[in-house]
């Protein structure tokens, strides 16, 4: 038996802008996207000569294959045409579901990167990110991480110069939101919220932590702030505490803080951990994954 372990690390939203409905019924989106330090712990166990399994100490994460980790292995075999010969995944997860922070696709992704590291990089990058595509929308932004601009499905992805070094407080409240619900009543309103994508990248060009916060916007958050006015509560906590920006990550429900200084971004976990989830995160670069 051969065990491989993985962090799989979140991503947030700096920004996410919604463009309109395509004809293949997705929506077309530009999103300048953030790896974070938050991560999941994956261990595999490959040539078990049993049933494939999967363990995870999150109730409520699904533990067949249904599971994008489960998927991600059986896409990576199928495609080198390989038989692993019986495979355990172990999820400790600390990523929260329903948060618009990526958990799942981030598990597909560490999936992909320790089974290819494991066959010595038996698939190109490419030929991985064409795996990940397939796998969710969020996965090749997860496999390949740092900051980027994301297009399309958001599997269109190009690289943005890396984001200043900074600390995140996000914050998990008590609910989730319906990524298809919530797409629904966006096609409904007459005005929609759009960040200024443009500026965000001059910002990063620019290495200005202070402007990049100062861009941060989702087409979501107005939405889901009217049918849940904590969020606005919580936003306004951060900003008390020193947020340099706060801005909902995905579809929610999760904001997050980008703080300058980390001893802000624990105080601000401090008073909202009460009533929330609270995770306190730095970003990533590409080269560390």
């Amino acid at each position: 038996m051969i065990t491989l372990q993985q962090k799989a690390y979140a991503k947030l939203n700096l920004t996410l802008d919604v463009l309109g409905k395509r004809p293949d019924g997705y929506h077309e989106i530009e999103s300048v996207m953030q790896l974070v330090s938050l991560a999941d712990d994956l261990e595999i166990d490959l040539e078990t000569g049993e049933d494939w399994r999967l363990e995870c100490d999150m109730p409520g994460v699904p533990t067949d294959g249904e599971n994008l980790a489960w998927k991600a292995v059986g896409l990576y075999y199928k495609t080198l045409g390989k038989d692993p010969q019986g495979v355990t995944i172990r999820l400790t997860k600390r990523i929260p579901s329903g948060a618009g922070l990526g958990g799942g696709s981030a598990d597909a992704a560490a999936v992909l990167l320790a089974l290819n590291r494991h066959e010595g990089g038996a698939l190109s990058e490419r030929q991985l990110l064409k795996l990940a595509a397939k796998l969710g929308s969020d996965v090749p932004f997860c496999l390949t991480g740092g900051t980027q601009m994301a297009r399309g499905r958001g599997e269109e992805l190009s690289k943005l110069p890396a984001m200043p070094d900074c600390f995140f407080l996000i914050v998990k409240p008590g609910f989730s939101v319906s990524t298809p619900v919530l797409y629904e009543a966006i096609d409904a309103e007459e005005s929609v919220l759009h960040p200024n994508t443009r500026a965000m990248e001059a910002a990063l060009r620019k290495g200005e932590l202070l402007e990049v916060a100062g861009y941060l916007g989702n087409s979501f958050e107005p939405l889901v702030s009217r049918a849940r006015p904590e969020l606005l509560a919580i936003r306004a906590m951060m900003e008390d505490c020193g947020a340099l920006g706060v801005a909902m990550t995905g579809s929610g429900s999760a904001l997050f803080g980008v703080f300058d200084a980390f001893d802000m971004a624990a105080m601000g976990s401090m008073k909202l951990m009460e009533h929330h989830q609270t995770f306190l995160a730095r970003n990533l670069k590409a080269e560390e994954l």
